[in-house]
């Protein structure tokens, strides 16, 4: 173990230290670790407690001698507020075969951005806190390189959860305190969302006042005007609008952090047993099985006893109504499915996969195998075919490897050394184009021996020369319509009646992102902004003539709820409303905007769900609560919706005050 120290010279701008105390400006900053340059030890580990009332965010970031002014590759993680917490980055992570590393108990979120570093090459390497909306102080210690994996210890004594799984240290107006506080909470919310009716939607939640098509029986899509629209199965202008997740989940992750909550059942309990699951351990190091639990359904039982499920499921769907939403979006229980009025989008159970990846989660896609499990794949669809309250389903979200900006898929295949249809397909086209291996080392700019050559490791070979370049990125698209095409024609031959959604693109992080997108009827991206036009705008402007939807978008605050905002950040649970209002309006005045789901239904767990995010972004809070700020705006919003959609009322310019995210 090499032990680390910090001195003056290590600091970066806006950063001070003394006795274990660092004190950091508002606008970020941190430490240098010169020490990781050249360093052969697998893990760097310390000691970290903010000394804050919320959580916060950091960069391990990683320089190489390509990356200029940013981070070549990074690792952002967050911390939890007031807790000694163990930190462990494996430096192995480096070479980008990973995403989202598993969080550990007692720490939040951990997920690598950008390309593949080669550990040898790196110039600068620092630990930096991301900005806030204040200056922040944090104990940080016990900095070290070493191949040992740390053990996890709760800090004795602590406590920071209470009975009904809200953050224990933390005050805001109805905020539960008592069994019936909760009851009537439920009550009240149940009963205003009765009182509250939108005259103009009809059964589907279209609008009647403006018919587009005659009935089809279907959920489908019309251009009228230069405006592109969703259509209900009556032919009404129909504007997708709801949250994602609208489930009591089970995602609270609970093992080793079970000091920290003052109630947790004994999993024995017939009442709770159901309650808890086991998920797989992904990481090699940490042995201890992953637990989770839902807050959300003990909270339920404790307020409505053996009935809960159904009462819920009604209750539920009452309440979103009453904010005029119309959707029950990704990832929301299949039991409310075709059973409450309610439209629905899912999602291909599962996506294809081959034995052989070319990176991370992209498949060897010009493999007979690939083409096989399309079809195996597309035949989860089968239950729900018939079904006409389904509005469509996305092929997958946020495939691990697009998350690599401007990455060329064809310089992954040649740097793998694996026998892959894919790298044969494209020593046939480079073969077919080039007839001799001298004409493709004059073009490429290398030195390549033999035809053979190209079958063995080749690393970035984009970077040879233009030409080499121009030659992989084409490649590149031949695989992404490949990707694209095989699994949806699969699925429309399964079920012909429902629309292919997309792909929920985390964003368009390549241009060639957008191939394929004639296989689709409707463009999908996750969007994560005040505004998201310029996102809609990119993909039209990129030659996508489709309606598109916002697969996931949200605000969170920290005046209540869980200690982090999410991937954006607003001051108070007024300002949430007031995005949200903005956000959607800003979708539907766009000619190709015709929908927007907000991720997500629920709060997530204070001490993190199962991956680690703990983040103030559900409609309802963890006692299914309606947030009355959200609902107030949303039913605003929801009035307004048609008006905006037909482009005869401008969209609303009342924008929310927003802070720096705590996101992870």
């Amino acid at each position: 173990m090499k032990k680390l120290t910090i001195n003056t010279d290590r600091l970066t701008i806006g950063a001070s230290y003394s006795n274990e105390v660092l004190h950091l400006a508002r606008s970020g900053a941190g430490i240098l670790l010169p020490e990781l340059i050249d360093c052969s030890e697998r893990y760097l580990t310390f000691r970290v407690r903010i000394l804050e009332d919320h959580s916060l965010a950091f960069h391990l970031r990683f320089y190489d001698k390509d990356s200029g002014d940013e981070p070549a590759f990074f690792v952002r993680f967050g911390v939890l507020p007031g807790v000694d917490t163990q930190i462990a980055i494996d430096l192995q992570w480096l070479d980008a075969h990973i995403l989202f590393p598993e969080a550990v108990p007692g720490s939040l979120k951990m997920v690598c951005h950008g390309r593949r570093v080669d550990r040898s090459e790196l110039l600068r390497v620092d630990l930096q806190a991301l900005p806030c909306h204040h200056d922040i102080t944090l104990e940080l210690r016990d900095i070290c390189l070493t191949d040992e994996y740390p053990e996890f210890k709760p800090v004795p004594g602590l406590r920071l959860v209470d009975e009904w799984g809200q953050s224990l240290h933390k005050d805001w107006p109805g905020k539960i305190r008592t069994a019936q506080d909760m009851k009537d909470a439920l009550n009240d919310a149940e009963r205003e969302a009765e009182e509250t009716v939108f005259p103009d939607l009809d059964r589907w939640g279209g609008w009647k006042s403006m018919p587009l098509t005659e009935a089809t029986g279907w959920f489908t899509k019309s251009k009228k005007n230069g405006r592109w629209y969703l259509v209900d199965p009556d032919g009404n202008a129909f504007f997708s609008q709801g949250p994602d997740g609208v489930n009591a989940a089970l995602d609270c992750r609970v093992d080793g952090v079970e000091p920290y909550m003052t109630w947790l059942p004994d999993r024995s309990d017939p009442a709770y047993a159901a309650m808890f699951r086991e998920m797989p351990r992904r990481s090699e190091e940490y042995r201890r099985k992953a637990i989770m639990f839902s807050f959300p359904r003990a909270n339920l039982y404790r307020a409505w006893g053996d009935g809960w499920e159904s009462k819920w499921r009604n209750y539920v769907v009452k309440v979103l109504k009453g904010m005029g939403l119309n959707t029950l979006a990704n990832w929301s229980d299949p039991a409310l499915y075709g059973t409450t009025g309610m439209p629905y989008v899912t999602s291909l159970p599962r996506f294809p996969r081959t034995e052989k990846m070319i990176f991370r989660d992209f498949p060897d896609v010009l493999s007979p195998e690939y083409e096989a499990d399309a079809r195996i794949c597309a035949e989860g669809l089968s239950p729900r075919k018939d079904d006409p309250y389904m509005i469509g389903y996305f092929l997958r979200n946020e495939p691990s490897w697009a998350f690599v900006d401007n990455l060329i898929l064809a310089d992954e295949v040649l740097r793998t050394g694996e026998d892959t249809f894919c790298r044969r397909a494209l020593i046939a086209d480079l073969r077919q184009k080039y007839g001799t291996i001298e004409k493709l080392n004059a073009e490429w700019n290398c030195g390549l021996k033999g035809w053979e050559e190209l079958e063995t490791p080749i690393g970035k070979a984009s970077g040879f020369s233009h030409a080499a370049e121009r030659d992989l990125r084409e490649f590149s698209r031949k695989l992404l319509n490949a990707y694209v095409e095989i699994p949806a024609e699969a699925c429309r031959t399964v079920d012909p009646h429902h629309m292919i959604l997309g792909m929920r693109w985390a964003w368009i992080s390549d241009p060639d992102l957008v191939t394929g997108w004639n296989h689709f009827d409707v463009f999908s991206i996750n969007c994560y902004a005040v505004d998201p036009t310029p996102a809609i705008e990119n993909a039209v402007r990129l030659g996508v003539d489709l309606p598109i939807m916002i697969g996931e978008f949200h605000f969170g605050a920290l005046d209540a709820g869980p200690s982090a905002t999410g991937l954006e950040g607003v001051r108070t649970q007024k300002d949430r409303g007031t995005a949200y209002r903005y956000y959607c309006e800003k979708v539907a005045a766009h000619p190709n905007g015709v929908g927007c789901h907000f991720f997500q239904c629920y709060d997530q767990f204070a001490l993190g769900r199962f991956d680690g995010e703990n983040y103030n972004i559900g409609l309802l809070d963890i006692t299914s609560r309606p947030y009355p700020e959200m609902r107030k705006a949303i039913r605003l919003c929801s009035e307004e919706l048609p008006g905006v959609r037909s482009g005869q009322t401008p969209p609303t310019e009342d924008m929310p005050e927003s802070i720096p995210m705590i996101a992870y």
